[in-house]
C-alpha cells in the first residue's frame, strides 16, 4: 500500500506565503482533486508533492508497506501529466514508447501495440511527435501515465487540448486505473474530476 504523508507543508515566494500548514494523507486506491482559483498555488503544491519542487516549510514523505521511500526514488512510483510537461519531439511514436518503457514497466504486461491502439494513435505510429496535433500529444501524455506501472498519478489540467471525443476517452480510461492508485487531479473543470472522492480546497491553507 502506497501512502503520501504531508506534514506542516508551506511554500512562500519572497515574503508571501502561497499556502501553509497543510497536513494530508493520500492513500493508494483513493482519488483527490486540488481546487482553487487560478494562481492560488495548485500546481505549486502538486510539484512539491511530486518531489520536483522543494517546500519552504514542512515535509512530504512517501511510504510503501510502511517503509519510507528515498526522495530520489519518487519518480519510480509516479506518473505526471501537465501542460508544462514536454515530449521528445524528435522521436517517432514507436521510438518514444520504446524509450519510455525502458524506464518504466508497462501496466499489467500491456504491449506497445495495445497501448498505441488504446490511445487511438495507430495511424501515427511512425510519425514524429512534432507532427502530432495538440490533442494527439495530450492523449499520448495521458496514455504514458495510464499504461505505466506507477502507483501515483499526478494530473494537472488533464483534458487540456482534448476535444469532446478525447474527453470521453479520458473519462473512460481514468475509470479503469484510478481504483488501484493514488490519483491527484489539479483542476477547476468538474468533468476532469467527476470520479474523484476527496476534494482539497487550497484556499483554506492561505
Amino acid at each position: 500500500m502506497m501512502q503520501i504523508k504531508v506534514s506542516g507543508l508551506g511554500k512562500k515566494f519572497q515574503r508571501e506565503w502561497i499556502f501553509r500548514n497543510i497536513d494530508l494523507a493520500l492513500l493508494q486506491g483513493e482519488s483527490y482533486v486540488l481546487l482553487g482559483p487560478n494562481g492560488s498555488g495548485k500546481t505549486t503544491l502538486m510539484l512539491i508533492l511530486s518531489g520536483l519542487l522543494s517546500p519552504s516549510h514542512g515535509t512530504v514523505r512517501y511510504y510503501e508497506a510502511d517503509q519510507e521511500i528515498p526522495v530520489e526514488e519518487y519518480y519510480i512510483h509516479q506518473s505526471i501529466v501537465a501542460p508544462y510537461e514536454e515530449l521528445i519531439e524528435e522521436f517517432t511514436l514507436q521510438e518514444l514508447l520504446d524509450f519510455h518503457f525502458s524506464l518504466k514497466a508497462p501496466l499489467n504486461g500491456i504491449t506497445k501495440q495495445e497501448i498505441i491502439q488504446a490511445m487511438y494513435l495507430e495511424p501515427a505510429r511512425d510519425k514524429y511527435i512534432r507532427q502530432f496535433s495538440s490533442g494527439m500529444k495530450q492523449r499520448l501524455k495521458l496514455g504514458l501515465a495510464f499504461y505505466s506501472h506507477s502507483q501515483i498519478l499526478f494530473l494537472d489540467e488533464p483534458c487540456s487540448n482534448l476535444d469532446a471525443r478525447g474527453i470521453q476517452w479520458y473519462k473512460r480510461e481514468i475509470s479503469k486505473v484510478a481504483s488501484e492508485r493514488i490519483v491527484l487531479v489539479c483542476s477547476n473543470q468538474p468533468y476532469e474530476y467527476e470520479f474523484v472522492k476527496h476534494k482539497i480546497d487550497i484556499e483554506q491553507y492561505k
